[in-house]
């Protein structure tokens, strides 16, 4: 028995969470997955999910099976994969903080680890928000001794801002815009060309442009479809004819 989980050890990384469609794939049915529990080498978590004995996991640890045991394509995105790559500081990733999760193609979050407790606010997103997928616009971030997928800053800004719906959430991706001075301009090409939504595009483009990053003029966005017709972005700001959207007064883009 011991050789067996001593197998097993060596593949799963501390601080993660093992599925039991993984451990069944290892060989560990559930009679054998029960003398483990019983002689304390694994620790249930919730129905479906168990642990090393003794170990803790966090919410990024159990991102992990989602991603490389149950393969369901959900990656870490917006604000919390700019927080991870270091790029939104003030941002709490504790405290029950909303911990962002999307996913290109709809998928079903298993029980054990909506039910769980990992002491944040889960929330998951599936926008379809671009027409292709990009290898480009992702990343890696590791964690403890694993890595989990995130959003590359150029995709997660966007990201922030298709959630952009009120007038302090336009403010607060101002803010992020502000700190990306590099972004690679040729990853934000392709995903604006691929973006579906002309809002997102639009308030993309203005904020580089007003921020004044370097990358802004490596752009084209002649080639950008930014739609037709005016949108209403922002409540009591001011009329951005460039860009066909109401944006922030002056002023408030500078205090944000």
């Amino acid at each position: 028995m011991e050789s067996k989980i001593n197998q097993l050890l060596k593949q799963w990384p501390k601080s993660t969470v093992a599925t039991a469609a993984w451990l069944e794939r290892k060989g560990l049915y559930r009679q054998l997955v029960r003398g483990y529990v019983s002689s304390g080498w694994l620790q249930p978590m919730e129905r479906g999910a168990y642990l090393r004995s003794g170990d803790s996991v966090d919410w990024l640890g159990g991102v992990y099976a989602l991603q490389r045991q149950l393969n369901l394509g959900i990656y870490v995105g917006a604000d919390t994969a700019l927080s991870l790559k270091g790029l939104g500081h003030y941002l709490p990733l504790g405290g029950k903080s909303a911990v962002l999760l999307f996913s290109e193609k709809r998928a079903t979050l298993p029980g054990w680890f909506r039910t769980h407790d990992w002491g944040v606010k889960l929330q998951y997103h599936f926008p379809k928000l671009f027409e292709k997928s990009n290898p480009s616009g992702f990343t890696e971030v590791k964690h403890e001794a694993f890595s989990v997928l995130v959003s590359a800053p150029e995709r997660a800004i966007l990201e922030v801002m298709h959630l952009a719906t009120s007038n302090s959430a336009i403010e607060h991706a101002v803010e992020l815009m502000d700190g990306l001075s590099t972004l690679r301009p040729q990853v934000i090409q392709a995903l604006l060309e691929s973006c579906r939504s002309a809002k997102v595009k639009r308030l993309f483009l203005w904020a580089a442009e007003a921020v004044r990053h370097d990358w802004f003029a490596r752009l084209a966005p002649g080639r950008i479809d930014l739609g037709k017709g005016k949108r209403q972005l922002y409540h009591g700001g001011c009329f951005d004819t460039k860009y066909g959207i109401t944006v922030p007064k002056r002023e408030e883009a500078s205090n944000v």
